[in-house]
């Protein structure tokens, strides 16, 4: 990391912190590549906290110049009057992601708020924290849309897409992912935002070991695939999206739709519209959500893609 390159960045949180937004957001996105030097280092404003992660490993003197520059940001008048009261420095190159803390001390468990709706997050602990801030408009889109609607989840996760369902008043969500534990703290989330759960199921599967399960439940006017790109022993993108797209029509109704999803830049939006094509070819791509202003990328291909598919309609 050259000195020009921590100077830029070093001038985007100055900035960033003297008009902090009153709900969780990203302050600055380098992995879109739009900052040269900095493609490794993303910032989140978590609502007093803020999280700094490196996805490589620096030089001993880049990470002390890095460090140094962080260490007289808390002490300048943006951080002082942003409300800010801790600083972390997540190593997520580490197997065990490590944080640091530079200010402070990271609480356990933090609760933050995305478009009114509240969310518990793991700080300290875990690789991911509970929430991809790079799919707000993904799930303020289902919030839009779930009204009366049975919503499947697939790779549930921590459930943001549930809560973002029965806010916008979902008649049922089914919830399904193979890390119980993540599912768990979906429960909390319902629960801090005073959910029904009664409308709501949480399937600690595999999902390809359940598909009977899952079709038994449905049909579902909404179904949500968001994977990882890779889970070990699980799910490969390049190998097993394709077995889910094709087993779509059967557990849509007639005019049902599906928000397929992606997140591994070097796979672009033709995979799924191409590969529904083939797989299921009744579902008719509508259109690709935007990403929030920011995450900007380099390549509109390598960001975030969560594409729209209905039924019978084009």
């Amino acid at each position: 990391m050259q000195p020009d390159a921590l100077a830029t960045l070093q001038q985007h949180l100055s900035q960033a912190l003297s008009q902090v937004p009153d709900e969780t957001r990203r302050l600055f996105h380098g992995r879109g590549r739009c900052w040269a030097g900095l493609e490794h280092i993303t910032v989140d404003w978590l609502q007093g906290v803020v999280l700094v992660s490196l996805f490589r490993e620096p030089a001993a003197e880049e990470l002390e110049a890095l460090i140094g520059m962080l260490s007289a940001l808390t002490e300048a008048e943006p951080w002082q009057s942003s409300g800010a009261h801790t600083l972390l420095l997540q190593h997520r190159y580490l197997a065990d992601s490590r944080m640091q803390p530079l200010l402070g001390e990271p609480p356990e468990e933090w609760v933050i708020t995305e478009d009114g709706l509240r969310y518990k997050l793991d700080l300290g602990i875990k690789q991911n924290n509970g929430l991809f801030l790079d799919m707000r408009y993904g799930r303020r889109w289902v919030r839009q849309q779930a009204g009366g609607k049975r919503v499947l989840n697939l790779f549930a996760y921590t459930c943001g897409f549930s809560v973002a369902a029965i806010a916008g008043g979902a008649e049922q969500v089914v919830n399904l992912d193979m890390a119980r534990a993540a599912l768990s703290r979906g429960r909390d989330n319902h629960r801090l935002n005073e959910h029904d759960l009664s409308r709501v199921s949480f399937l600690g599967h595999e999902l390809f070991k359940s598909w009977g399960k899952v079709k038994k439940i449905g049909p579902y006017d909404l179904v949500i695939i968001d994977p990882p790109s890779f889970q070990k022993g699980s799910f490969a993108l390049n190998r097993d999206y394709q077995k889910i797209l094709r087993r779509l029509p059967e557990l849509l109704t007639e005019s049902g739709t599906v928000l397929a999803c992606i997140n591994d830049p070097d796979t672009g939006p033709d995979f799924l519209v191409q590969g529904m094509a083939a797989e299921a070819p009744e579902l008719v791509f509508q259109a690709r959500l935007e990403n929030p202003p920011e995450f900007p990328d380099i390549s509109p291909d390598s960001g975030l893609k969560a594409l729209v598919f209905t039924r019978g309609q084009s």
